[in-house]
């Protein structure tokens, strides 16, 4: 649910703004109004941020390793500054030894000798330069030439000469401005001074926290100033006072604007009325885009958050909140994209250890809701007898007992026999046997699965427009979301006629053609309703291809559902892949360590590509194609209130 927004205006003395801002800190109900500001004192609170950053990036370079004590130096001074100077300095020396090794690198094949000489014999009257030729250039250029040959190199073809004049058609080498032992004894001088600084870092690396606590500070007084140098003045005039008994009072007035929720109204009345400010309180106008979101369920649905709020995804504060059917969806989504049972158990043991070691200060959401997809992908892998990406066969009985045949995870003939044996499970305990032969289970386990995930779309899809149906029941254009459903069910089972059963359009009967048309013909009618039916036809008629394309719209998005199948196949392959590899190791001795790093690291790799399919994918259709047929298009953003942080 969006909790309700007021937007609050606040006026108080401008001479008391700042006991005023410190006080609604401590409130901690008013988001305030974005406004540009600017003032000295903010200037340099973000020039200190900007340091404060740099130098605690530079110490988590330098922290030491797990295990290892550091004893924190004593420091008096500015660390943050000391830290970012001597990172200026290494990186200084660091590229001044990279400038000299590329100039040494051109000249140390010349060996030891001193450029000052050079110049001293051309100034007396005997020029002598250095020279390196091709073989054939040698051969052919030098012949009239006084030369002396320092070296020749014939696998690359080159010939090094001290020449008494310049040799025709070719450039001299130019001399280093010092000789090589001088740039090698620099170079050794700042390596030993680069050694220094980074011990030093190393050192003061321990006092990292110290730093982070101070730039924590520092981004609550920035925080602070900002409220104060966007605050504006009333009546600037008033600050040259009025006269009265006691000599010239300042009567000039500030003002500050932002949003808090309805229920906290009559608390910032009490604070107005104990700080002697003024208050005015109303509904934001219907065009404020600025009105922060507040969002308010229960302890299931906020188990969402964790999600939401690193993506950072809001709905607009007059859009629809949907936390609890996003969470329903993408826990179903999450299952069947992991699609194993063993990675299941192993989140499942990661969030039970991470909820065990919090649970006296409070278990954050983000382990409840690792446990909640935990459980999700161990009910999906448990039905589809997926462990590891093993053959269902070589899974114990009792796994495949409790398997569904109607979606198990089968390769190879002894997995269809392990899923056909569960079939025949099913018999024994008095149901309905599911399938007579293997050979009709191997066809359809793969329909069942791309039924049951174009089923979740017109689920899905089909809620959004049940809500639309409800925002809209008391004007016509509940008619077009009606229209909606209609389509959606036409075009469901025209999907499954040519997708699943492989019928083509012959599979779909005249019922569902007239579903499909119907629901266009209500959507097309009332699809852009706003008070009369003639200007939503003209506006449809005006819009004739976005309209008809809009069929389409529907196949692609009953169709993005595949996915769902698609991306758990592709887990369960790569899964299959490493056993495969892994397993002809463990068969031998030698090589049994080494199969079990590679079963390790693939399936820990495989997981974190699963994690990142379900970001993908599982994110996209519901914020995507769920979201568009509800209208909701994420445009806001979280509601945080100046307070203490």
């Amino acid at each position: 649910m969006i909790v309700p927004m007021k937007k609050v205006s606040l006026l108080m003395m401008d001479k008391n703004k700042d006991a005023a801002l410190e006080r609604l800190r401590e409130l901690g109900v008013v988001h305030l109004e974005k406004k540009s500001a600017s003032s000295p004192a903010l200037n340099k609170l973000m020039d200190r941020h900007t340091r404060l950053e740099i130098a605690s990036g530079v110490l988590a370079a330098f922290t030491p390793k797990k295990g290892s004590k550091v004893e924190p130096p004593e420091f008096d001074g500015d660390i943050a500054g000391h830290v970012v100077a001597l990172s200026e300095r290494r990186k200084k020396l660091q590229d001044y030894m990279f400038n000299h090794q590329r100039e040494k690198s051109s000249f140390e094949k010349w060996g030891e000798f001193e450029p000052r000489d050079f110049k001293f014999l051309a100034n007396n009257g005997v020029p002598v330069y250095l020279y390196e030729i091709t073989l054939e250039s040698y051969e052919k250029n030098t012949g009239d030439v006084p030369l002396i040959v320092l070296a020749t190199d014939k696998k690359n073809n080159a010939v090094r000469l001290l020449a008494f004049d310049k040799i025709p058609s070719e450039t001299p080498f130019t001399l280093p401005e010092r000789p090589l032992s001088v740039v090698n004894e620099r170079n050794l001088i700042r390596k030993t001074e680069v050694v220094k600084i980074e011990a030093e870092l190393a050192s003061l690396s321990s006092l990292k926290n110290q730093l982070d606590d101070e730039k924590s500070a520092n981004l609550a007084d920035i925080e602070f100033e900002t409220a104060r140098a966007g605050m504006e003045l009333i009546d600037e005039s008033a600050k040259s006072g009025v006269s009265d008994n006691s000599g010239t009072a300042d009567l000039s007035v500030s003002w500050i604007s932002g949003y808090a929720p309805v229920s906290d109204i009559g608390l910032l009345k009490r604070a107005a009325n104990e700080n002697n400010w003024a208050l005015c309180a109303a509904d934001p106008a219907e065009d404020d885009t600025e009105v922060p979101t507040k969002l308010k369920n229960n302890r299931l649905t906020n188990l969402i958050y964790p999600l939401t709020d690193f993506l950072e995804m809001y709905p607009g504060y007059r859009e629809t909140d949907v936390s609890g059917w996003f969470l329903l969806f993408f826990t179903l989504f999450f299952g069947m994209i992991f699609g194993d049972a063993a990675y299941g158990t192993v989140l499942f043991l990661i969030s039970l250890i991470c909820i065990a070691k919090t649970a006296k200060k409070g278990v954050p959401l983000i382990f409840k809701f690792l446990f909640l997809m935990s459980v999700s992908n161990i009910i999906w892998g448990t039905l589809t007898c997926a462990w590891f990406g093993l053959d269902a066969a070589k899974v114990p009985q009792v796994l495949q007992n409790i398997s569904l045949p109607l979606i198990v995870n089968v390769s190879g003939e002894a997995g269809w026999l392990s899923a056909y044996n569960a079939n025949n499970f099913w018999i024994q305990a008095g149901l309905t046997p599911l399938y007579t032969s293997i050979d009709e289970m191997s066809k359809s386990i793969t329909s069942n699965l791309m039924l049951f995930c174009f089923s979740i779309a017109l689920l899905q899809l089909s809620i959004a427009h049940i809500k639309g149906i409800i925002g809209n029941i008391r004007s016509p254009k509940v008619l077009a979301e009606f229209g909606q459903i209609g389509m959606l069910v036409g075009m469901y089972f025209v999907v499954l006629s040519l997708v699943v059963f492989n019928t083509g359009f012959g599979g779909v009967k005249p019922w569902q053609f007239y579903s499909l048309a119907g629901g266009f013909g209500l959507v097309f009618v009332f699809g852009n309703y706003e008070g009369s039916v003639l200007k939503s036809l003209l506006t449809s008629c005006a819009n004739i291809l976005s309209n008809v394309l809009g069929i389409t719209n529907v196949f692609s998005d009953i169709m993005s559902y595949i996915r769902l199948w698609a991306v758990g196949l592709a887990g369960a392959s790569i899964a299959t892949t490493v056993d495969g590899f892994a397993g002809s190791m463990l068969s031998h001795f030698i090589f049994f360590v080494f199969g079990v790093v590679l079963f390790v690291f693939g399936h820990g790799f495989n997981m974190v590509l699963n994690v990142l399919s379900v970001l993908v994918h599982g994110v996209r259709l519901n914020t995507l194609e769920f979201s568009s047929h509800l209208g909701l298009n994420w445009s806001g953003f979280a509601y945080k209130p100046f307070g203490k942080r």
